[in-house]
């Protein structure tokens, strides 16, 4: 049984290996190279395994930078929500939003800071592929989201004090954003934060075969402003709003803050691993074991 399991994880080792670009293939202009399923995985399995292996505090201080980055998506929505709300009605506010909500994502990605949702399915990927433990996918997990979370809460204090100060928005604004994010049952923000997964671990996919800046603004762009405009929980930004209501608000209380956040932190991490990473790693090595069958 388990020489067949080697055997197995070799096929599939192997395959990955054939789809690298070749030299005809490398020859090719960007616009006229198309990548395979085995080319982008093969390509998400290595950086995912860098992921893995990096050091722990420059882990902790990538992930602290993105979660700093982040906030200026926090910042533009307060900002927005504040200047039209004497001409919109509120429903209409949260729907403006999403104009202004995928610039603190374009920020953290292209600066290549460590973003736990842009990572789930990234660093799941060799877990599946069995070139790193589940202990290892845990362990990163845990400081990238420690420093996720460190620098939004850090953020969301310096933007619920400057932005008052500034004019840009005032304390209404900032509760009524924290209660919109988190006025659900947990199972609606459960649901919620599992398509909000789902979409960037598709990003996070769609990312590796986009080939220019501009594509990799365009695609953020398209699918971060879905959540704003659907409104599907996004952990990390969801953290920022909530924990600026409950730093300014009695109304939303530390049970308020940590139910939310755990909630959308497993709903995100599932979205990006099951939906993504396991089905399109699992459509591979299903389609590896047919040709081989066929063979």
């Amino acid at each position: 049984m388990k020489q067949n399991s080697t055997k197995h994880q070799d096929n599939i080792d192997e395959e990955l290996e054939n789809a690298k670009p070749n030299e005809e293939n490398s020859a090719k202009t960007e616009e006229e190279s198309a990548e395979s399923t085995g080319e982008v995985l093969g390509k998400q399995i290595q950086d995912g395994q860098k992921s893995h292996d990096r050091n722990a505090r420059s882990t902790i201080l990538c992930s602290l930078t993105a979660g700093l980055e982040i906030g200026f998506s926090y910042l533009l929505v307060c900002t927005v929500f504040y200047f039209f709300k004497d001409y919109f009605k509120e429903a209409t506010l949260f729907k403006l939003i999403a104009f202004v909500y995928p610039f603190g994502f374009i920020l953290t990605i292209l600066n290549h800071s460590l973003l736990f949702t842009e990572q789930t399915t990234l660093q799941s990927l060799p877990v599946l592929n069995r070139k790193r433990s589940l202990w290892s996918l845990l362990k990163t997990w845990g400081l990238i989201i420690f420093g996720n979370l460190i620098g939004g809460c850090f953020i969301a204090l310096v933007f619920i004090w400057l932005g008052p100060k500034l004019g840009l928005f005032d304390k209404a604004s900032i509760i009524k954003i924290a209660k919109h994010v988190a006025d659900y049952s947990t199972s609606v923000i459960l649901v919620s934060g599992i398509l909000a997964g789902w979409l960037m671990g598709l990003l996070s996919y769609m990312l590796t075969s986009a080939k220019s800046t501009l594509a990799h603004i365009v695609i953020i762009y398209m699918v971060t402003s879905v959540l704003a405009l659907t409104g599907l929980h996004h952990s990390l930004v969801g953290n920022i709003e909530v924990f600026a209501g409950l730093i300014s608000t009695s109304e939303i209380t530390i049970l308020d803050y940590f139910t939310f956040l755990i909630t959308a932190l497993v709903g995100n991490a599932i979205g990006g691993v099951v939906f993504v990473a396991l089905i399109k790693y699992g459509a591979f090595v299903f389609n590896i074991d047919e040709n081989k069958n066929m063979t």
